[in-house]
């Protein structure tokens, strides 16, 4: 008698293959499907060989190899794929039985397509898988969510297969746990997609600023963010930055130096900007890193720019002040920024879990994050801590630790985005952080000014400093509007 598989994979792509082996490397048998077969069969007699992994050239034939209730993960490319799959899954899989999308789906496609399978009488989950092509071998951060029923079929394969980390008590936990049902588990990922766009930005424009500003050469950068890395900035992106800026060329030179300064995307921080448009978040750090490389892919353009604008662009020059202590502004302000980036991602997740009535455990969702995932760092620790010491905390900023790491940072903060801004050399997410925190900060905005002028052109309303908070006003101010306002508007 055949031996059934535990779970089966299709899409044989780089990450379904890591993902596969480690799995296996786990103990449990895998059955694997591609629409193009002749990956199927490459991989059983090349990286699969002599493995418990066999393979399936049909998604009918799949499914008979699994054992019930059978689990079916998808690791393929997000969008109408996904759903084509879903549907071939439906017609040969059974009620109790359970799909998975590991793709970079948009969360509300997985709020959709949760409540289509569960229609069917299957469960669903959508997990965010974070760590590229390492981590998916060797430990990836997993954030599930979906069908809760579903949980405890993919548990022990999941924590398995998934990274640890210290969970601060002298043992290890698994970086990856149950999310929440619908969409929460792709919705969590996708914020940390965003918090990412927004830590590789800030990394770029500190080494920017090294480079235009003090003239450092590349390997005098990284030696700096070789520092960084032993102390509160300790990350696998700093690491990665470390070695891209050791790496030499051919020639000798820095490889960095000669890769085209043009940044690609795949739309995860797109989608975290417009659901912060949607839910009224300002996630104004994380957009504005998102707008970078935006900016960044308009490279032709930027050249001619550059060209018509020549006398106003920085010129490299011996640094004229003391390059150790801008350079230690420098660490304070990518630190400080770095605090508001998460603090925006946790504010959107907190907006986003009362809008789709979610109940998400911040603090396990920094754990899930501390290893294993590209955004992994010992900063999340103390995230962690303070959702531990303050569940309701509405903002990091106002936890005591970050609060007063801001406090420390914030000289160096203004004076690097400051010197930067009289350079001519652009800061686009360490601005944003800023004014994000001078605006946080702020007892009193601009915006009753704003209000009026709402109220002027189009009778919006305005509230009053002098009255109860829910009293609306409105002003005549041409003495031909009357006494309509648009809240007695009626179509």
């Amino acid at each position: 008698m055949n031996i059934k598989a535990d779970i089966g994979l299709i899409g044989l792509a780089v990450m379904g293959e890591n993902i596969v082996i480690n799995m296996e490397s786990k103990g449990f048998r895998v059955a694997v499907y591609n629409r193009t077969t002749e990956k199927v069969r490459n991989f059983i007699e090349g990286r699969a060989k002599g493995r418990g992994i066999v393979g399936a050239y049909s998604v009918k034939e799949l499914a008979e190899l699994l054992d019930r209730p059978r689990k079916v993960m998808l690791l393929v490319r997000a969008g109408a794929a996904v759903d084509a799959l879903i549907e071939q899954l439906l017609e040969v899989l059974e009620p109790g039985d359970l799909i998975i999308d590991g793709g970079n789906s948009e969360f509300t496609d997985t709020i959709r397509r949760t409540a289509r399978v569960e229609k069917s009488g299957l469960l669903y989950i959508g997990t965010g898988v974070s760590g590229g092509e390492e981590g998916a071998l060797k430990g990836p951060s997993m954030m599930p969510g979906g069908s809760t029923a579903a949980w405890p079929l993919v548990k022990p394969i999941f924590q398995a297969i998934c990274a640890t980390a210290d969970d601060g008590k002298g043992g290890s936990s698994p970086c990856c746990d149950w999310v929440g049902e619908g969409g929460a588990g792709h919705f969590v990922k996708m914020v940390h997609n965003g918090i990412e766009y927004g830590d590789m930005q800030l990394i770029c424009e500190a080494y920017q600023l090294m480079r235009e500003l003090t003239g450092m050469s590349a390997d005098e950068a990284r030696d700096v963010f070789a520092a960084w890395n032993e102390a509160e900035l300790d990350s696998y992106l700093i690491a990665i930055t470390r070695d891209i800026l050791g790496r030499k060329d051919g020639d000798g030179s820095a490889l960095v130096d000669k890769i085209l300064d043009t940044a690609g995307q795949k739309g995860t921080g797109k989608w975290t900007g417009i659901t912060a448009l949607h839910e009224g978040v300002p996630l104004t750090l994380i957009s504005e890193a998102v707008f970078a490389r935006c900016l960044s892919a308009m490279k032709e353009e930027r050249m001619t720019a550059s060209a018509a604008f020549s006398s106003l662009l920085p010129k490299i020059s011996p640094f004229g002040g003391d390059r150790a202590a801008f350079i230690e502004d420098i660490r304070r302000a990518l630190y400080a920024a770095k605090i508001v980036s998460y603090a925006q991602g946790f504010s959107l997740m907190r907006a986003a879990a009362a809008t789709y009535k979610w109940n998400l455990n911040y603090g396990g969702v920094a754990m899930m994050w501390r290893g294993g995932c590209i955004i992994r760092s010992v900063f999340l620790g103390k995230i962690k801590e303070a959702f531990d010491n303050n569940p309701d905390l509405a903002n990091l900023l106002m936890d005591p630790f970050f609060r007063e790491s801001v406090s420390a940072g914030a000289e160096g903060w203004r004076n690097v985005v400051a010197t930067a801004a009289l350079h001519g050399i652009p800061t686009p997410a360490m601005s944003a952080s800023l004014n994000y925190f001078h605006g946080y900060i702020s007892e009193k905005l601009p915006a009753n000014l704003l209000q009026a002028q709402r109220d002027y052109f189009g009778a919006h309303t305005y509230e009053r400093t002098d009255a109860p908070r829910g009293k609306f006003f409105h002003t005549d101010w041409t003495g031909e509007g009357g006494s309509t306002s648009s809240t007695e508007y009626v179509i």
